[in-house]
């Protein structure tokens, strides 16, 4: 790269973004503008980097991530542009003469997408070595923009209640203290933390702004499997918002850098556009495609069975699996994955599982004949692993050296009665590499569910500066053994699951091809769920639960089958014993999905009932693909016979509705208004039901005769 010379601003960017950086040799480097193509705000005053180093903290007493000393003095030095492929990037250069530390921040940008991705790499080339406290991937004010008039859009997560969304007034959060009156900026925040190694257990680390009056957005995510910190505040100009990986006061992290030593920070995404909320997850949703490593199953999208959920829990055998097995085949599905106890010889295998080989009592003839009758269906075998624990009873335990395990003060740490792998060791590396090897090579297995049911805390002090720099290592090896996994075979699948999801970042999600969003075993519970999914994760790897079941009415089979259509479908249930017509209803379901999958990598989520509550009567979600709107409605316990859906992006034209499932059902009455782009929709009946609606644009109202 060839530095620019110096000049008071940088401007960069393509027809869908843009940003001006303010160089100034007597103020802080800061973003001036981040948008799809607004004026230039006022310059802002919020430092681009925010650097805490022991001995140096803040320029002023705070709790926050802003102002502080290290940040106030940088000073730009240079930048650079360049090409990598369709991607833009841009490298800012900064220094602190009085430390000697110096920042290298990275924008990059996928041509035609309004977002960019920032990472921050900090060099000691002072002279002696500093401690570092918390380092921001990217800082920036929300400026032109009142506080009054911001909402800020969040979510809270646990298991089983994943992606609580909400939108909230930002001063609600942060009370006006007049700031101008007082000539100071504040002190105060809203933060928002992510401990241990489940990422999304608590809270995501996708959150944005939107400005009320303008439509103006940003929504930015975390891109880490590990601790993270994202905040927003109020300075005199307006809001402004940090995104940060490990930090000591939140996860203990500290990193010391000796002389000419670097330290770069997780990765972070921030989309920006002028049309409020939704057009921001559309040019998100745009910037995750960019960021996904190329697999086969991303243009494939097969219909996966799973034989846990609601169906065997756990509990595979020969007997069991055989005609689950031809009935997933029956209906459609192409991949079948043997779900947790594979591997279980009727013993309690909850702390003894690490070897990952296949149980002789569950399988008498081995395991090879229900993979054999999997294959012999057309189906590709897939099974579920957990490969980071080793039970404590596992002989796994004894075999693997002490220091290929996550420790504190010379002690493993035990987590639920599992040890967790440190896979900064070769030896944990070289014991995963076997079992994935032999997986696949010797049994033939194509998937892999990889799942995660324990988080091992602050971290490990072994060998590392810190519990939290150590762990962030630990994390940094998982995505580089998962990126060599992916080498050697190109053509598996990964399926990311942690209890369900507590583990939905895009640290992962750029290298597995598809997310579990939930373990959410009631069928009424799990729409909201499905429906918030696409706000964190691409359409095309939301992979939500449908598990029909021979005691389901037909409406409850309709039910359960929609929550997993508009994303990837993931199908489960006791189809082996339901009836002709239960079995015609779920293989309705499958084709149908089939039709919505060829457009799943292209469209973009919409929320017709807007962001959906936990507890809502009816819930709504809406993927748009050109002309054609395919459309999801639920209507649970309570609700109203009738629910109005806004679809702004189809104001004033014709639209055609019909019902794409289930057809053999009572079909709901539809009545659309092109001048207030809204869609009336009525169910008959008082039992809960759900419904898959094709809108096309500019065609005429059609009345589809029922299936069957």
């Amino acid at each position: 790269m060839v530095l620019s010379d110096l000049s008071t601003s940088v401007a960069w960017g393509h027809p869908a973004l843009r940003l001006i950086v303010d160089a100034q040799p007597d103020a802080p480097v800061a973003v001036r503008t981040l948008t799809t193509g607004r004026p230039a705000a006022p310059r802002a005053n919020q430092p681009l980097v925010e650097l805490l180093i022991a001995g140096e903290g803040r320029a002023r007493a705070s709790h926050r991530f802003s102002d502080t000393a290290v940040g106030v003095r940088l000073r730009c030095t240079g930048n650079s542009e360049s090409r990598d492929g369709r991607w833009h990037q841009l490298l800012v250069l900064l220094r602190d003469e009085r430390t000697g530390l110096a920042a290298q921040v990275r924008f990059r940008s996928a041509d035609g997408v309004g977002a960019c991705q920032v990472t921050t790499r900090v060099t000691n080339e002072g002279l002696a070595p500093v401690l570092l406290l918390g380092v921001t991937s990217f800082a920036a004010g929300f400026a032109g923009s009142p506080v009054d008039e911001l909402d800020l859009v969040r979510a809270d997560s646990e298991w089983l209640g994943e992606s609580r969304w909400v939108r909230e007034r930002l001063r609600d959060h942060l009370p006006d203290v007049g700031l101008r009156d007082h000539g100071q900026d504040g002190r105060g925040r809203y933060a928002v933390t992510s401990d241990g190694t489940w990422s999304t257990g608590a809270h995501l680390p996708t959150a944005g702004l939107v400005d009320r009056v303008t439509g103006r957005a940003w929504l930015w995510q975390i891109e880490h499997n590990g601790p993270w910190r994202w905040e927003v505040g109020e300075r005199r100009e307006g809001a402004y918002v940090a995104l940060l990986g490990p930090t000591d006061i939140d996860h203990q992290w500290q990193e010391r850098l000796a002389p000419g030593e670097s330290f770069e920070t997780v990765p972070v995404s921030i989309a920006v556009s002028e049309n409020g909320l939704d057009g921001a997850v559309a040019a998100l949703t745009e910037h995750r495609r960019a960021l996904v490593r190329p697999h086969p199953d991303r243009a494939a999208l097969p219909v996966v069975f799973n034989d846990y959920m609601n169906t065997l829990m756990g509990d595979p055998t020969t007997a069991k699996l055989l005609p689950l097995v031809d009935a997933a085949a029956a209906a459609g599905a192409e991949v079948f994955c043997i779900d947790a106890g594979w591997y279980d010889n009727g013993t309690d295998w909850w702390d003894s599982v690490g070897e990952w080989r296949p149980s002789h009592t569950r399988f008498p003839r081995g395991l090879g004949e229900v993979l054999d009758r999997i294959r012999g269906h057309g189906m590709v075998p897939g099974l579920w692993l957990e490969p980071e624990v080793i039970g404590v009873r596992s002989p796994m335990a004894a075999r693997l050296p002490g220091a290929a395990f996550l420790q504190r003060g010379g002690v493993r740490l035990a987590e639920h009665d599992r040890y967790h792998l440190d896979l900064r060791h070769p030896a944990a590396v070289a014991h995963l590499d076997e079992v994935v090897d032999r997986l696949t090579g010797e049994l033939g297995v194509g998937y892999l569910k990889l799942d995660y049911n324990i988080d091992p805390g602050t971290g490990t002090d072994f060998a590392a500066a810190s519990a939290g720099a150590g762990l962030l290592d630990h994390n940094r090896a998982h995505l580089a053994w998962l990126d060599r996994v992916l080498d050697r075979h190109p053509g598996l699948t990964l399926e990311n699951c942690a209890s369900g999801a507590m583990r939905m970042d895009y640290a992962l999600l750029a290298r597995m091809q598809l997310q579990s969003t939930s373990d959410q075993q009631d069928h009424l519970r799990y729409p909201p769920i499905a429906v918030a999914a696409p706000l964190s994760v691409l359409p095309e790897q939301a992979a939500s639960w449908a598990y029909p079941q021979p005691d389901m009415t037909d409406e409850q089979i309709a039910f359960t089958m929609c929550t997993g259509m508009l994303g990837r479908l993931y199908l489960s249930g006791r189809l082996d014993a339901m009836t002709d017509q239960q079995r015609a209803l779920v293989h309705d379901g499958v084709r149908h999905y089939a039709e919505i999958r060829s457009v799943l990598t292209t469209a973009v989520p919409v929320w017709p009932l807007g962001l959906p509550g936990f507890a809502d009567p009816w819930l709504s979600l809406a993927l748009r693909a050109g002309d054609v709107t395919y459309l999801a409605v639920w209507r649970r316990p309570g609700a109203d016979p009738g629910v109005r859906l806004d679809l702004p992006h189809l104001r004033g034209r014709s639209v055609g509705a019909d019902v794409l499932y289930p057809r053999r059902l009572p079909a709901w009455s539809c009545d659309w208004s092109p001048g207030t782009a809204t869609l009336t929709v009525a169910a008959g009946g008082a039992e809960p039901a759900a419904r898959i609606f094709r809108l096309v644009a500019g065609a005429g109202v059609t009345h589809p005769e029922k299936e069957g």
